[in-house]
């Protein structure tokens, strides 16, 4: 299952969850900073720093945007990702439960510890989106589709 990567100057990517870990270069068992969480992930700044082209230009990343399959969202400070990972698999195979991965963020701000089904990974230059972590479910509707919703109840 493919996973998109928005980067700041536009470029978009799709790549897959095994394609990532290759390119951060070094994988471990997600335990050793998620106590007790099996599989194996890698380190989300091991794959930024692989994976940027040097086209970002500009200011270094403000936030992670992470976007889930359910529309579930998480916006992540990137001051706080010093020891965030993304898991993509479980005693070799792809994430069954949760996937095509799934990110802990062990150190962060937020309650929020894992986002599950991740889909989207979106890197953003913007410093009104604040210090701290946000996070809940996004609700997307076209004007049309609410119109047609509403006129279904009358």
């Amino acid at each position: 299952m493919p996973v998109i990567v928005r980067w700041p100057e536009g470029r978009v990517d799709e790549t897959t969850p095994e394609a990532m870990a290759a390119a951060a270069g070094r994988t471990f068992p997600i335990g050793e900073r998620v106590p007790g969480a099996p599989g194996e992930g890698f380190a989300w700044l091991s794959w930024y720093e692989a994976a940027k082209t040097g086209s970002e230009g500009g200011a270094p990343p403000t936030h992670l945007v992470v976007r889930a399959e359910d529309g579930f969202q998480a916006v992540l400070p990137w001051e706080q990702l010093g020891q965030t990972l993304l898991q993509y698999a479980v005693e070799g195979r792809p994430l069954e439960q949760g996937g095509p991965m799934r990110l802990y963020v062990p150190d962060g701000s937020s309650a929020c510890l894992n986002v599950k089904w991740v889909a989207e990974l979106r890197i953003v230059r913007d410093t009104q989106l604040g210090e701290e972590a946000g996070y809940g479910f996004v609700n997307e509707i076209s004007p049309g589709r609410l119109r047609a919703g509403l006129q279904t109840r009358v």
